[in-house]
C-alpha cells in the first residue's frame, strides 16, 4: 500500500463517520421534531378521551386521537395508511358513533354512570401493554431509519402492489369472512323482523268460529 492510498483512506474515514453520526436522537430534523409535537398531542387527546364523562366530548376528542394517527402516518410517508385512518375510522366509526349517541338520546351532559370502578386495575393492564408495545416495536426496529428523500415505501402504488401479490390470500380470505358475517346479519335480521310480525295473540279462523259459536250459545 502506498503513502497516497493510506493518506486517502485517513482523509476519507473521519468523513464517512462524521457523516454517518450527523443523524441521531441529539440532532432531529423537522420532520422528526413534527412527529414528536403531533405525538404528543394526540397522547393527549387520548388521555382525554378516556377519562372524560360527557360521552359526546368523549368522541369528539377520538376524532382528534384518530387524525393524530392519520398525520402521523402522512409523517412517515405512509400515506394509503394515513387516507384509510381518516375515511374508515374518523369518517366511519366516529360518525357511527356520534348517530348512536343521537339515536339512543344519550345524555350530553356529563354522565357519572360513564365511570367505572375499577380505574386503577384498568390503568395498570393499560400501562403494562403500552409497557410491551413500546418494547417490542423499539427493539423490531431499533436501528430501522426510513429515507425521506428515497423512494415512496408507504404510497398507493407501494401499498397496492404488495398487497396484490404478496397478501393476495389473506386479502380474499378476509373479504369472504366480510361477506359472510354481512349476510348472517341480514338473515338475523329478517328472522327477528319475522318474530316481531307475528302476534303473540294469533288465532286460526277455526278458534274464531268456535270463539263466535260459544258466544251465541251464552
Amino acid at each position: 500500500m502506498t503513502l497516497a492510498a493510506t493518506a486517502g483512506i485517513l482523509a476519507t474515514g473521519p468523513t464517512t463517520t462524521a457523516a454517518a453520526e450527523t443523524h441521531g436522537f441529539l440532532s432531529p430534523t423537522g420532520v422528526e421534531i413534527a412527529f414528536l409535537l403531533v405525538g404528543l398531542v394526540t397522547f393527549g387527546a387520548a388521555i382525554v378521551t378516556v377519562t372524560t364523562r360527557q360521552l359526546v366530548h368523549a368522541a369528539l376528542w377520538l376524532v382528534v386521537t384518530l387524525g393524530g394517527l392519520a398525520v402521523e402516518y402522512l409523517l412517515l410517508t405512509a400515506e394509503f395508511i394515513a387516507w384509510v385512518q381518516v375515511l374508515i375510522y374518523v369518517g366511519s366509526v366516529v360518525v357511527l358513533l356520534l348517530f348512536g349517541l343521537m339515536l339512543t338520546r344519550a345524555p350530553i351532559g356529563r354522565s357519572p354512570d360513564a365511570d367505572s370502578g375499577n380505574r386503577w386495575a384498568a390503568l395498570t393492564v393499560a400501562v403494562a401493554a403500552a409497557a410491551a408495545l413500546v418494547w417490542v416495536v423499539v427493539d423490531a426496529f431499533r436501528t430501522t431509519w426510513i429515507d425521506l428523500d428515497g423512494p415512496a415505501a408507504g404510497s398507493t402504488e407501494a401499498t397496492g402492489a404488495s398487497l396484490f401479490q404478496n397478501w393476495v390470500l389473506p386479502f380474499e380470505a378476509l373479504s369472504v369472512l366480510l361477506l359472510a358475517a354481512l349476510v348472517g346479519a341480514i338473515v338475523l335480521s329478517r328472522k327477528a323482523k319475522a318474530d316481531a310480525t307475528t302476534p303473540a295473540d294469533a288465532t286460526t279462523p277455526a278458534d274464531a268460529d268456535t270463539r263466535r259459536d260459544t258466544e251465541g250459545t251464552c
